[in-house]
């Protein structure tokens, strides 16, 4: 994931004496039911925004559960606060991933991938390339965002195209995209956890592949499987209308190929990613001016093109959600329904203001998880589970438990990964327990399932990035679900499990 800004290891935990557990877990279960009531009903019974309005219920009962607890107000609002500007780096990566969905779509970049990725990719292992291009893209960038962001809007076009389930593409996406940022040196949280638990950052990869390395090797044969066996909904003889669709309305050429290189480029010689998509959306809108002047008439509504209307064509890419119509040709319009949808959407960019649902859904969460830090909520619920672990495995289990509460509770992988490292480093030791333990299992069950967490920062971003619900691609991002068990099996086995006396 990308950097926050704020630096995660100066995260102070809020310890409060006068609330326990059971009033600690009033929001907690309040928000799930609610949350569960509007998935009952279909999932807007408030609206668009009813998670957005859930969550913010859920700070107002956790402000209540506060005051009754002898919380103060202005307490509260400074720590809702301290998260909202915690988020200010994503949200501004968030629109300008926007932005860049947006000229990448008009300049072609998005056709042109769709394109030659039909030519080269057989559906049958269409999934398990995803996996493994994501986690060559996300191992050498260090950054599971940017990669969702480049090959990762590509790839579910792409999927689209061939009628597989987007669900099925973003969860392989997904799994490939945290196993590279999870075992690359250049991600903050695999920078973080090892620091939190006293460990050294090559010491925590070496350790953290064990059950890392299993991980990524059974969803790679999962998505072999299903690939294999999958039946597709229309057959892929419509590739070749769709490419013919493409050429109509794209000047397709392999040059576009460098503006994601260039963007990948900067990424990987450690420039800020604010930086490097905005180079990424820029380029893209310059691209659309030379190779795609049809489509910028298009949008413009214009006959001839003029600076102005090149001008105008790029902003409004970069800015609105923009829409080209598909071809009137009665092939195309002939084509399934599931089929007509994804070409629509090959066809849509997103701008800025197609991230606007998703930034709003994070400040909601970074204001119940503000609101649920101050009142000491955070703290007492890790500290539940701490006092739950009497043996080495129920230790490892309250771990575990802890990151995946905080991801829930507190919207946000870094407090999931800061708050149970700061709890737990002691009781590790005095378990004889070597610090690797705890790093591992950190990013084992911290990292990795943040994204499966719909409020959560990283499942709103990739949800909003690759236009997929978490709820669809939740069973199918299998190395995040699995990882946790890993680390739960390996220490029910004892297997690698590294003590302090190995050290001598």
């Amino acid at each position: 994931m990308e950097n926050q800004g704020n630096n995660p290891k100066d995260e102070k935990i809020i310890f409060n004496k006068e609330l326990n557990i059971w009033e600690a877990l009033i929001p907690v279960v309040l928000l799930v039911m609610m949350l569960a009531y509007n998935i009952y009903n279909g999932g807007e019974i408030f609206g668009q925004y009813s998670n957005h309005f859930i969550l913010i219920t859920g700070g107002l009962i956790a402000a209540c559960v506060g005051l009754f607890n002898k919380v103060g107000v202005g307490t509260m609002i400074t720590e809702v606060w301290e998260n909202l500007k915690s988020v200010l780096t994503p949200i501004l990566i968030l629109l300008l991933v926007g932005s860049l969905a947006g000229t990448w779509m008009i300049s072609g970049i998005v056709p042109s991938m769709v394109y030659y990725g039909l030519q080269i990719l057989n559906p049958s292992i269409f999934l398990a390339a995803s996996v493994v291009i994501c986690a060559i893209i996300s191992l050498g960038t260090g950054s599971s965002w940017t990669t969702s962001a480049t090959v990762g809007i590509a790839l579910v076009s792409i999927a689209g195209a061939m009628n597989i389930p987007l669900g099925m593409a973003a969860g392989a996406i997904i799994s490939g995209a945290y196993f590279g940022d999870k075992m690359s040196p250049l991600s903050d949280t695999t920078n973080l956890a090892p620091a939190m638990a006293g460990s050294d950052l090559f010491t925590h990869i070496k350790y953290m592949a064990w059950t890392t390395v299993p991980s990524i090797l059974i969803t790679l044969v999962v998505f072999i499987v299903i690939g294999f066996t999958m039946d597709i909904a229309e057959p892929t003889s419509n590739d070749t209308l769709i490419s013919d669709m493409l050429t109509s309305k794209f000047n397709i050429t392999p040059w576009v190929f460098i503006v994601p290189a260039i963007v990948v480029g900067t990424i990987v010689m450690k420039v800020k990613p604010i930086i490097g998509l905005s180079i990424g959306a820029l380029l893209g809108g310059i691209f659309a001016v030379i190779y795609q002047p049809e489509v910028i008439k298009e949008l413009t509504g214009v006959t001839t093109l003029d600076f102005t209307a090149n001008i105008k064509g790029v902003w409004k890419a970069l800015i609105s959600s923009t829409e080209l119509v598909l071809p009137n040709a009665s092939e195309f319009q002939a084509l399934g329904d599931d089929t007509k949808s994804n070409l629509l959407k090959l066809l849509q960019g997103k701008g800025m203001e197609g991230m606007l649902w998703t930034v709003y859904l994070i400040i909601s969460a970074m204001i119940f998880g503000g609101v649920m830090d101050a009142i000491g909520a955070l703290s007492r619920i890790s500290a539940a589970f701490l006092s739950l672990s009497d043996s080495i495995f129920g230790l490892f289990a309250s771990t575990v438990a802890s990151c995946l509460a905080l991801n829930v509770t507190a919207s946000d992988q870094y407090l999931a990964i800061v708050v149970p490292g700061k709890m737990f480093a002691k009781a590790y030791e005095e378990k004889g327990l070597a610090p690797e333990n705890l790093s591992r299992t950190l990013e084992d069950s911290g990292t990795v399932t943040s994204v499966l967490i719909p409020h959560n920062t990283c499942g709103a971003y990739q949800s909003g990035v690759l236009g997929v619900d978490v709820g669809e691609y939740f069973f199918y991002a299998i190395f995040n679900w699995l990882s946790p068990f890993m680390t739960l099996l390996f220490a029910a086995f004892r297997i690698k499990i590294k003590m302090l006396a190995d050290k001598k």
